[in-house]
């Protein structure tokens, strides 16, 4: 084959470029290494071609819990899966970069970004206002019947039709009564008795003129006004029909009488409501309870008028709660002088109460006044008669009204509080930090009043609050599986009402044991996912219940445990009839709870230590507690399919003579 000569050619040169290519790469090589040595040498450093030994990483202790960054709630002893969503777990870590839990440290820029905003904690009143529904109702107390005095048959109804206004002394009736002719009879005959010579003595006059005044006291009786009676006597003669007149003024609510009817002494003929007092019913739920006094003003509008704001005083908390509605009866005293309200109308009500120091309800238009008790439209500066009802005026602090000024309360808005349960989480800026640093603290609230909070406990006045980005905060903790309002603290415990400990006999120790025994039992068979066990179990639980003997308890004691076992008895009352794991641990929640108190007051733990686990995740994430003799936990609520999700929250040490036997 032959090569042509300027393919040849061509070879050449590219064959000695590549050979300059090569000498310049070595060159720069060389020189890049010189440099470096210098710099190292520069620095105190040598640099060594030889390979240099890996560092270590340095050593800290292992994670002892892991959870989820979607599922915060989740809590392992081991790594692996969620159980929620498959994801790998992650180390939970305890804390920031400053050694504190539940902190967040940001730069300026990400706070403005994040829409961060605070507000100081405060001390000052605040109102409270509860919004009602009710209707208008007719003033009993203002209720006139008109009856039949006497039988007879009505002749003529001058009002023949409901809704007729009519005035005190209107006619309404005229009836005819062969008792009323008799009457009549009765009291010109002893018109007639009546002696009318000088020389009839004086006794016979007396008993004469006392038989008229009977008989004229007799028709009053029935009904006849004083010139009725004078007309009478006047003309001599007997009148067949009697008019009945109206003995008050209003509206004729009701009609119960026709023209020719026959009625019968006390029958009813006409309903009469007095309409320039109404009642007004409202509806208050069992929660705004709290908010509503005796006396307190009440404001509200109408369909009709609603640019008009009408006002009154509560006169009546019912004492009973429907249980349907779960709703207590209100009932409101309005002047209705011109008659704008009218019965059966709905109503919007609303209760603005000013809250001081505790929920307290404060009522400062009340302060040193008397009150009559029936009727709290009556106020006064003095005590004195009732001008409605006759009765005594009170103070108005008898009635539970709190009139003084009172303290104001530690407050802050709505928005900054994160409740999960039974827990709230506030987020406190760390005014001392030098870069924006948002420290998680969990808060004791009081009642909710419009849009704040009453806080007893965890802040103080003029701290700063987060009130808008909270929960981007929270959110940023959670991604990072650190402590938020979903995790609480280590040693945190939720807020719980202190128990009164008593001291008990050995007998009502001993007599307990196989209770607790049964009870510890149903736990494990319930974390085995052992439904025949847990079903005999249980069924033992309520005769254990009735062994229990109590009869050498103190009075306090004795009566500590009464309630106690009252409460396990209600929990246990379906036990014989538990046929699936998913009611037996329905039923384990409030049997745990009650158990928990039970070993917290009377110091009974079997001879052994026992522990108060606590599951979040437990009842549809509402969470529960329980009592188990193990320190791992072993979940009876979610049984193996999570079967260690929880924590030991509490150590209940074994009772003190038992710690000695082992000793």
């Amino acid at each position: 084959m032959k090569t042509e000569p300027q393919t040849l050619k061509r070879f050449l040169e590219y064959a000695q470029r590549d050979a300059i290519s090569l000498v310049l790469l070595v060159l720069v090589a060389l020189a890049c290494s010189s440099i470096a040595y210098r710099i190292g040498i520069s620095k105190g450093k040598t640099l060594s071609l030889e390979k240099e030994a890996p560092v270590e990483p340095e050593t800290s202790n292992a994670p002892t819990t892991w959870t989820c960054s979607m599922h915060p709630t989740i809590q392992l002893p081991k790594p692996g899966q969620c159980p929620l969503c498959g994801m790998d777990l992650i180390p939970l870590e305890k804390g920031n970069a400053d050694g504190r839990p539940r902190t967040l440290v940001m730069s300026p820029a990400a706070m403005a970004l994040a829409e961060i905003r605070t507000r100081p904690v405060e001390r000052r009143f605040v109102t409270h206002t509860i919004q009602m529904v009710g209707k208008v109702h007719y003033d009993e107390t203002k209720l006139a019947y008109i009856t039949a005095n006497f039988p007879g048959r009505l002749d003529r109804l001058f009002v023949d039709y409901t809704g007729v206004t009519v005035k005190k002394n209107d006619h309404l009736v005229e009836i005819y009564s062969p008792e009323l002719l008799t009457a009549q009879q009765e009291l010109l005959e002893a018109i007639k008795g009546v002696p009318k010579g000088e020389d009839t003595p004086a006794e016979l006059r007396e008993m004469a003129q006392s038989l008229v005044k009977s008989a004229e006291e007799k028709l009053r009786l029935w009904g006849l006004n004083s010139d009725q009676i004078e007309s009478i006597k006047t003309s001599q003669t007997l009148k067949d029909n009697l008019t009945i007149n109206a003995p008050v003024g209003g509206i004729v609510i009701h009609k119960t009488a026709l023209e020719g009817m026959w009625v019968k002494t006390g029958s009813k003929i006409y309903t009469i409501a007095d309409l320039s007092r109404v009642w007004v019913f409202l509806d208050a739920y069992e929660s705004d309870l709290p908010w509503v006094h005796y006396g307190q003003n009440v404001e509200f509008a109408t369909e009709a008028y609603p640019d008009k704001i009408f006002k009154g005083r509560i006169a009546f908390v019912s004492p009973v709660l429907d249980e349907k509605t779960r709703t207590v009866r209100l009932r409101v005293n309005v002047e209705n002088p011109n008659g704008m309200l009218k019965p059966e109308m709905f109503i919007r009500a609303s209760i603005h109460a000013r809250v001081a120091n505790k929920g307290h309800v404060i009522d400062s238009s009340l302060a040193g006044k008397w009150i009559s008790p029936m009727h709290p439209e009556i106020i006064r500066d003095k005590p004195g008669p009732c001008p409605e009802c006759g009765m005594d005026l009170v103070p108005a602090e008898t009635l539970g009204v709190k009139s003084g000024e009172g303290e104001p309360p530690l407050i802050v808005p709505a928005s900054a509080v994160l409740v999960t349960g039974r827990r709230a989480v506030v987020y406190v800026k760390d005014q001392k930090a030098r870069q924006p640093t948002f420290i998680g603290r969990t808060v004791l609230l009081g009642s909710r009043a419009g849009d704040f909070y009453l806080i007893e406990g965890g802040l103080e006045e003029g701290e700063r609050v987060v009130v808008r980005g909270n929960f981007k905060i929270d959110s940023a903790l959670q991604i990072r599986a650190q402590t938020s309002m979903m995790m609480p603290e280590e040693g945190e415990v939720e807020e719980t009402k202190e128990l009164e400990k008593y001291e008990v006999d050995e007998t009502f120790t001993q007599s307990l044991k196989p209770l607790l025994d049964g009870y510890l039992a149903l736990q494990k068979s319930l974390a085995a996912d052992d439904l025949d066990a847990s079903k005999a179990q249980v069924k033992k639980l309520p005769d254990l219940l009735e062994q229990a003997d109590a009869s050498a308890l103190e009075e306090a004691a004795g009566e500590a445990w009464k309630k106690s076992a009252k409460a396990l008895g209600k929990s246990l009352a379906h036990a014989h009839h538990m046929t699936d794991l998913k009611a037996i641990r329905k039923l384990n929640v409030a049997l745990s709870e009650t158990w928990i108190q039970v070993v917290e007051t009377f110091g009974i733990t079997a001879g052994r230590t026992l522990y108060v686990a606590h599951c979040p995740m437990a009842t549809e994430d509402k969470g529960a507690s329980w009592l188990q003799d193990k320190q791992e936990v072993l979940n009876p609520f979610l049984g193996t399919r999570m079967l260690h999700c929880g924590k030991i929250k509490k150590t209940l040490e074994a009772e003190a003579e038992h710690k000695q036997e082992e000793e």
